[in-house]
């Protein structure tokens, strides 16, 4: 699936125009909506409480909002997405119990070049590995094999079963830590996500909702001053989403109830 092919979403505010029953169907279906006409970061927040309760980041705001730019000097663990570098495929949060469920991007300025958002199905990666890789994907299915975030953080799996949908945790940094069957299990891992990554460039006033129980995002390395708006959220009780995928392969073990 490529970006021309989901839905797109302009905002028009002065219409009125509800956003959450135009954007609902298409999340629903695609887990990924692209956004157009968000002037700002006020649009943003206009759009995230159409759809969801907002959840603070460490990072944001009062209002719920975190502002992302490259803050230059020394850059502490965690922290890579205020630097110009790449940020490796990861999902918001992974770290926390219960992570948002919803991440809302918009683009207040580009970068001079590069910057690109790549983003990655996890029911694409999931499925892929279901039908080629089913011994790499029982070791990415079994509880309490990753540490994410630190010695702080949460304890869990890259893929967890939540009722009948998959959610996918993911973070490749310093701040996680793989069980060694894991581990000797990440480069398959990665030549999935490889597989399955899409990119595309974000102008200003664009940006994208996703779900982050099904997608994987990064971005590649940028020059100059690019600016992007951030907020996290749970979707509201009244529209009827479910976060994660349901799976097209069913892992052999997992319907054993060998996997958590």
């Amino acid at each position: 699936m490529t970006p021309t092919s989901w839905t797109k979403y302009r905002a028009n505010w002065n219409e009125g125009s509800d956003a959450a029953a135009e954007l609902v169907p298409a999340l629903a279906e695609h887990g990924i909506v692209l956004l157009d006409g968000l002037h700002g970061p006020h649009d943003l927040l206009q759009l995230a409480r159409a759809v969801a309760e907002i959840v603070p980041h460490r990072d944001s705001d009062a209002a719920g909002i975190t502002t992302i730019a490259d803050m230059g000097g020394h850059v502490r663990s965690g922290f890579a997405g205020f630097t110009a570098r790449a940020l490796q495929p990861h999902t918001d949060r992974s770290g926390v119990a219960d992570p948002p469920a919803l991440l809302m991007m918009s683009c207040g300025q580009p970068a001079a070049s590069g910057g690109e958002c790549v983003v990655i199905d996890g029911k694409l990666v999931y499925d892929d590995l279901a039908e080629f890789d089913t011994e790499a994907l029982t070791a990415l299915c079994t509880a309490r094999s990753v540490l994410f975030g630190g010695a702080a953080g949460h304890l869990g799996s890259v893929f967890t079963r939540i009722g009948d949908h998959i959610a996918v945790r993911l973070r490749l940094d310093e701040l996680a830590q793989f069980s060694p069957e894991v581990a000797r299990r990440l480069p398959t891992l990665r030549a999935a996500l490889d597989r399955h990554a899409t990119t595309f460039r974000l102008d200003a006033g664009h940006g994208y909702i996703l779900d982050n129980y099904r997608w994987i995002h990064g971005r590649r390395a940028f020059t100059g001053e690019r600016v992007m708006f951030r907020i996290a959220g749970n979707p509201l009780p009244n529209l009827g989403l479910t976060a994660g995928f349901r799976p097209h392969h069913t892992n052999k073990r997992e319907q054993e109830g060998q996997i958590a």
